[in-house]
């Protein structure tokens, strides 16, 4: 009789799959990794994944609430820092995920619940965004300033530049919100 293998706790196992997921779709592309694929990463049999995901988008939205939530838990060091290095330091954090952006990007328009994570993201970083500028702008310009930061951060992204150039970008874009 074979060995049985000890029963996995689901929140474990679903976290197995996220963490293989985020490998797969930052090294091959969402495009790139099947199901399948995701499965012989994960070392389960291809129907397991639809015991924790609806589909693969379900999948992408684990895969980013994941991404966001260690950036999140990193963003508590930079409290204090200079605005430009907040900045900087948000850049090089999408950077490295610049592949899950890319797709994010592209299929907002073909899922509603990517559509809906894409929303509430960006409402919760501009929120963000709002606090730190609040001390700092006149009010009634705060909306635009804030959609100036979010424009000039995905420009950074879809642009490659030099790490020097985005420091000097992320400057300026700070020194428009000087400390009163």
């Amino acid at each position: 009789m074979p060995p049985t293998k000890p029963r996995q706790d689901r929140e474990e196992k679903r976290s197995e799959l996220v963490d293989a997921a985020r490998r797969l779709f930052i090294e091959d592309g969402y495009d790139a990794t099947s199901m399948a694929a995701l499965a012989r990463a994960a070392g389960v049999a291809a129907n397991t994944i639809y015991w924790y995901f609806d589909d693969k988008d379900d999948v992408l939205i684990a895969v980013l609430d994941a991404v966001l939530a260690d950036a999140l838990a990193d963003y508590g060091s930079l409290v204090g820092q200079p605005l430009q290095d907040q900045l900087l330091w948000t850049v090089q954090q999408l950077q490295q995920t610049r592949r899950l952006v890319t797709t994010v990007h592209a299929r907002i328009g073909r899922s509603e619940a990517l559509n809906a994570w894409h929303d509430a993201f960006h409402a919760s970083t501009e929120a963000l965004l709002r606090g730190q500028l609040e001390q700092r702008i006149d009010p009634a310009t705060i909306d635009a300033e804030v959609k100036i930061a979010v424009f000039t951060v995905e420009g950074l992204l879809t642009h490659e530049l030099e790490p020097h150039e985005q420091r000097v970008i992320c400057e300026q874009l700070a020194a428009r919100w000087p400390t009163r």
